[in-house]
């Protein structure tokens, strides 16, 4: 038997599904063997080896119209706001002007996100198949409070007049350090004095405990929705804050075993509301990096950095859950480097790639001739798949026993870096 992936090598070359194209508008006959793998699988996660590249943004736009012509699925659950989608969601079922998004969204227009956007509002609005898109993550992706504490505000407002002094006092505290994302908000949070961080910790501890135990009083002030959806945006604004903490953190090299946890807990969290706020039966498309979706821990030189998303919805979902991987063969790859001058804290580089090493499923991809094609990793035999321990994440490798990370693997020969970052 071939060692390190070779086994597995052989074994792809003729159980791999080969694929005919990646464009969202090419007909959808040569997916059909991934009806097979999603089988009756609830929430079908389709991740990413890296942020901002063109061809896995197509291949999610090529799987999600088959996933929703083919196969049921009617909503499509984003790495994004939680609080921030319920207005794209709006835009993506057709209210306003297309040209709005960046009105109704500058996150949902930038970050290389407009293509995929303007593709949900097409397949809802002209090609006769409605799906809702669901925000998970918490705001900004840890860079703001602002857009889950106002509306929050909004809604004290009109059910507990009383505490709307104290959420306002977070809100000021907030504006103090609000970004686009965590990697430049983190740094402006670790400027605030340590008794203004432990105010805003505090603050929204009690604004918690307040909403929860006075929930009979504020439902019949207002309704159960409107009421969770409140208590999920104060979630998201508590857990951001945490993140802050745990960033600021591993900046500094003082931080927690497997403290950036916390995000991955809260999206697994909003797939969860999103089920129980949505129509009996109903099935969602997830997409995120393959970083939130695998269902084994992440960690970095043997040092745990996170449970991730997908770890627990497949504890809270079993066989409902689906993992999908997607990597490329491709010898380089966009990547994010802290830059304390960029607006998001970060710039996106092109890094050059060395061969894929032994034991990676590009390695074995490569090995096996696979240009642009489709696994289903649950069929591969235990012997063959145990040599199989890594896989590209950003320009690094993240070791991981993938088979059992991941139900299959969507593998794209080239890498292209999305236009129009907006960042």
């Amino acid at each position: 038997m071939p060692s390190g992936h070779g086994a597995f090598a052989g074994w792809l070359r003729t159980h791999v599904t080969r694929l005919d194209a990646l464009d969202p508008n090419d007909p959808l006959d040569d997916l059909e063997p991934l009806r097979e793998l999603v089988g009756d699988a609830q929430v079908v996660a389709v991740g990413e080896s890296a942020h901002f590249i063109s061809e896995f943004t197509c291949a999610r736009q090529r799987i999600v119209r088959f996933l929703v012509e083919r196969c049921g699925f009617s909503a499509f659950a984003f790495e994004f706001g939680f609080s921030e989608a319920f207005g794209v969601d709006r835009w993506v079922q057709g209210e306003g002007a297309e040209a709005d998004l960046s009105r109704v969204s500058e996150a949902a227009s930038a970050w290389g996100a407009g293509n995929l956007m303007r593709f949900l509002r097409d397949l809802s609005t002209r090609k006769g198949h409605p799906v809702r898109f669901l925000g998970i993550d918490i705001p900004e992706a840890g860079g703001s409070l602002l857009p889950a504490l106002l509306p929050v505000a909004d809604y004290l407002r009109d059910v507990d007049v009383e505490i709307v002094p104290l959420v306002e006092s977070a809100i000021a505290t907030a504006e103090r350090f609000a970004g686009r994302s965590g990697a430049s908000a983190a740094p402006a949070w670790a400027k605030l004095e340590p008794a203004e961080q432990d105010g805003l910790t505090a603050a929204l501890t009690r604004l918690l405990l307040r909403f929860r135990a006075l929930r009979p009083l504020y439902v019949e002030r207002s309704n159960p929705y409107d009421y969770d959806v409140a208590l999920h945006r104060l979630e998201a604004a508590g857990h951001a804050e945490y993140m802050l903490r745990a960033m600021s953190g591993l900046f500094a090299g003082t931080g927690l075993r497997g403290d950036l946890s916390i995000r991955d807990r809260y999206m697994a969290e909003s797939i969860r509301w999103h089920l129980d706020h949505s129509e009996p039966g109903t099935r969602i498309v997830l997409a995120a990096h393959n970083n939130h979706i695998q269902k084994m821990p992440v960690a970095y030189g043997g040092v745990l950095t996170t449970l991730p998303m997908g770890q627990h919805l497949d504890r809270m979902l079993g066989t409902n859950y689906l993992a999908l991987a997607v990597t490329s063969t491709a010898e380089h790859t966009p990547d994010m480097r802290l830059d304390a001058t960029s607006a998001v804290g970060f710039t996106v580089v092109d890094m050059p790639l060395e061969v894929p090493p032994p034991g990676s499923i590009e390695a074995a991809a490569l090995d096996a001739g696979v240009h642009l094609g489709l696994a289903d990793l649950r069929q591969a035999p235990a012997d063959v798949v145990r040599g199989l321990d890594r896989i590209r994440s950003q320009s690094a490798y993240l070791h991981t026993p993938v088979a059992e990370a991941f139900d299959g693997v969507l593998v794209i020969p080239t890498v292209t870096i999305e236009e129009d970052l907006g960042i």
